[in-house]
C-alpha cells in the first residue's frame, strides 16, 4: 500500500509532477526496471524533494487478506465500462491490491453467483457496476459483513449501501439549457430502458429544464430506447417521421445520439443546420464521430478511484459521513450543435 512519506506527498502528487502515471511512479519506488533512466531519475528526484515515501507492509500481506478486490461488470468491451475499470484499477494499484474482473452480461442470476463466489474468502471487498441486484439483495452481503461500493446504481438504492454516481439530473439540465439558449423549443428526448435510475433523474432533468423555459412537454417527443446505437436510430427514425419533427434532441447517452446522427444522415438531414443533437457521457466516439457531438462528461474514471476510495475506508472499519456519493458533470459543447433553421 502506498502512503504519505511524513504527510508531505501522495504518489498521485508525485505521478502529476513528473508528468507521468502513478503505475510509472510505482514502479520507480519499488525499485523496478521497466522505466527508462530518464523518468527514473526525474520521478527520484521529485520523490527526494517532495518526501515520498511508500509502505511496503502491503494491505493484501495483511493476515486473512487476499489483496484482492472484485468487479462486477455488465461486459468489459463496452468503453463506458472501461472508463470506470481503469479509475478503479489505478486506485487499487495505489494501494497496492489488484482487480478481480467477473463480467455478468446483465444476467441477474450469473451476478448473484458471481458475487457470492467472490464474499466466500475469494475477495476483500468489491465494486459493483450497474448492479442487477436490488437493495434488499444487496443487503444481503452487507448484512454477511462483506464489504463493497455500487458504482452507477441501475436502479435506487437505501441509504445503508455505499454508492457512487454521475449528478445526471443537474447534467440533463445542462444539456437543455444549452440548447434552450440557442433559440430550440421542440426538443425530443431519447431515454433509456424505464424505471433506470439514470433514465429517470435524466428524465427528471429535462421536465424541469422545460417548465423553466415554459413549454410542456410533448409525449411524441419522447422515445424510450435501450442506451445502444441501434436503438437511438430507431428512435431517431420514429421522431424524424413525425409531421413536425424536432429541431433538437437529447439522447440520454452517446451511444444513442451517434445512432440518431447516422438516421439523420441517412434521410438527409443535416447536422447541425436542420438538427441539433446532445448525448451524455462524453465517451471517445463523441470526438471522433462527425460532426464533434456535443455531450455531457460524466468523471466515469473517478467514479472508480471514488469508489475504491470508499472502500478502502470501509476496509478499515472507519466511519463514512456519506455512502451516497454524486459527481459533477460538466457540459462539453462541440459542433453538433447550433441555433435552428429560421
Amino acid at each position: 500500500m502506498s502512503e504519505i512519506g511524513n504527510g508531505r506527498a501522495t504518489i498521485r502528487e508525485i505521478a502529476e509532477l513528473a508528468g507521468v502515471s502513478i503505475a510509472t511512479v510505482s514502479r520507480v519506488v519499488n525499485g523496478r526496471e521497466d522505466v527508462s533512466p530518464e523518468t527514473r531519475e526525474l520521478v527520484q528526484r521529485i520523490v527526494r524533494e517532495r518526501g515520498y515515501t511508500a509502505n511496503r507492509n502491503a494491505r493484501g500481506l495483511s493476515a486473512g487478506k487476499t489483496g484482492l478486490i472484485g468487479a462486477t461488470v455488465p461486459m468489459l468491451h463496452h468503453a463506458y465500462f472501461s472508463y470506470i475499470l481503469a479509475g478503479a484499477a489505478e486506485g487499487l494499484y495505489e494501494q497496492d491490491m489488484r482487480l478481480v474482473l467477473s463480467p455478468t452480461m446483465h444476467e441477474h442470476h450469473r451476478e448473484v453467483s458471481l458475487l457470492e463466489r467472490l464474499m466466500h474468502g475469494t475477495t476483500d471487498g468489491a465494486v459493483i457496476i450497474l448492479p442487477e441486484e436490488s437493495s434488499d439483495e444487496l443487503e444481503l452481503l452487507l448484512n454477511h459483513g462483506y464489504r463493497f461500493v455500487v458504482i452507477d446504481p441501475l436502479l435506487p438504492l437505501n441509504e445503508r449501501i455505499p454508492a457512487v454516481s454521475a449528478a445526471h439530473a443537474a447534467g440533463a439540465d445542462q444539456a437543455m439549457k444549452h440548447l434552450l439558449s440557442l433559440g430550440h423549443t421542440r426538443i425530443a428526448a431519447i431515454t433509456g430502458p424505464r424505471g433506470w435510475k439514470a433514465t429517470e433523474d435524466r428524465r427528471r432533468g429535462y421536465y424541469a429544464a422545460l417548465a423553466a423555459a415554459g413549454i410542456m412537454p410533448d409525449p411524441e417527443l419522447e422515445v424510450e430506447s435501450n442506451f445502444e446505437l441501434g436503438g437511438g436510430a430507431a428512435a431517431a427514425e420514429q421522431l424524424l417521421a413525425l409531421p413536425v419533427p424536432p429541431t433538437a434532441i437529447f439522447c440520454f447517452n452517446d451511444n444513442m445520439a451517434v445512432g440518431a446522427m447516422q438516421t439523420a444522415r441517412m434521410r438527409g438531414v443535416g447536422i447541425p443546420e436542420d438538427l441539433s443533437i446532445v448525448g451524455f457521457d462524453d465517451l471517445e466516439e463523441a470526438e471522433i464521430v462527425t460532426p464533434a457531438l456535443t455531450t455531457i462528461r460524466q468523471p466515469l474514471a473517478e467514479m472508480g478511484r471514488i469508489a475504491v476510495s470508499l472502500l478502502m475506508r470501509l476496509l478499515d472499519n472507519q466511519r463514512l459521513e456519506a455512502l451516497h456519493v454524486e459527481l459533477g458533470t460538466r457540459l462539453v459543447v462541440r459542433d453538433s450543435t447550433a441555433p435552428p433553421r429560421l
